[in-house]
């Protein structure tokens, strides 16, 4: 396996609590950033520490996330561009469903919904991460496959080298197609005992190669029962399960991240922070859904999900491409 080049999340924006947001929500369509020159391989960016060899960008959890430093509500520059590859083009996302899953087919459709309606307004803001032939990410996500992997390296202290052996795993015994426009998820059931989860991140993405493809994948776990709170904005949910809608929004910012940062040399800044970590854990104008919260409806249904970086002249944290 390749050197991963070191990368550790140091997220921006403190969680907040659910509320209506103010009027710096409501932007007008700026000016899109130009992609500068390459930045210089011995930019700083801090080495993670991890249960295996692997390198890769965490999301942490609720409780773990940094304030960023400077004066409150200041302005941040825009994401630096490395010059690795963004993910243009179609995007292919393959879900295994690894563990317990075979009784949780509510559960199961909540994420297969959501992860089947991610093309759109919110997707969008992804397309201000260009390549640097200007090629910009393509909002075109669609869901390829599904593959239940009932426990084939064990279901506790899974290590991150494991999550990416269940990934190639599946493609050398033909269960998905290798695919460099693929983003393979791997979705633990809340019975998988996994070092770091719940009490580090909530997720994570990176990529391995398998053959002569770069294969990007993340792992987002289950975070169902006392300790939900850790990766969970709510305990009631829009859908009526609230770790199915929490692992909604992690999915939404593994996804995010993946498609500017695919190979970890893309788009991020001086802190090592990706587009969707400087918005982590908040959520902007939310409506109500019987008891839960809620920000974007996608498809038939209503989640409540992590904002993401507007990579413009005027860049902030938003829930939508603004209309030109």
């Amino acid at each position: 396996m390749p050197h991963f080049r070191p990368v550790l999340l140091a997220a921006a924006l403190a969680a907040v609590p659910l509320a209506t947001a103010g009027p710096t929500d409501a932007m007008a369509l700026p000016r899109p950033v130009a992609v500068p020159a390459p930045a210089s391989a011995s930019s700083s960016v801090a080495t993670t520490t991890t249960h295996s060899h692997l390198r890769r960008h965490v999301l942490p959890t609720r409780t773990r996330v940094r304030r960023p430093s400077g004066p409150t509500g200041a302005p941040r520059p825009a994401m630096k561009y490395h010059g690795g590859p963004v993910m243009t083009g179609p995007i292919h996302v393959y879900v295994v469903w690894y563990g317990n899953w075979a009784h949780k087919t509510r559960r199961r459709q909540i994420l297969t919904d959501f992860i089947a309606n991610l093309s759109g307004p919110r997707f969008a803001i992804n397309t201000t991460y260009p390549n640097r032939g200007g090629i910009a990410v393509d909002n075109d996500v669609t869901l390829a496959g599904q593959y239940v992997d009932r426990y084939s390296v064990g279901r506790s202290r899974i290590s991150d080298d494991k999550v990416g052996d269940v990934v190639a795993n599946a493609i050398r015994a033909g269960k998905f197609p290798s695919d460099p426009s693929g983003i393979y998820l791997v979705l633990t059931s809340n019975d998988v005992g996994k070092p770091g989860f719940l009490t580090q991140y909530c997720g994570w993405h990176t990529f391995r190669r398998v053959g002569n493809t770069a294969i990007k994948f993340a792992f987002v776990g289950d975070p169902t029962g006392p300790n939900l709170p850790v990766c969970g904005a709510q305990r009631v949910s829009p859908n009526g399960d609230a770790g199915a809608d929490s692992m909604a929004s992690v999915i939404a910012h593994e996804v995010d991240e993946t498609v500017s940062d695919p190979e970890l040399n893309g788009w991020y800044d001086e802190a090592g922070e990706e587009n969707a970590d400087r918005c982590a854990w908040t959520y902007g104008r939310t409506f109500s859904v019987g008891r839960a919260k809620a920000n974007v409806r996608l498809g038939s249904r209503s989640y409540l999900i992590q904002r993401n970086w507007l990579n413009t002249d005027q860049g902030g944290c938003v829930l939508a491409l603004p209309n030109p």
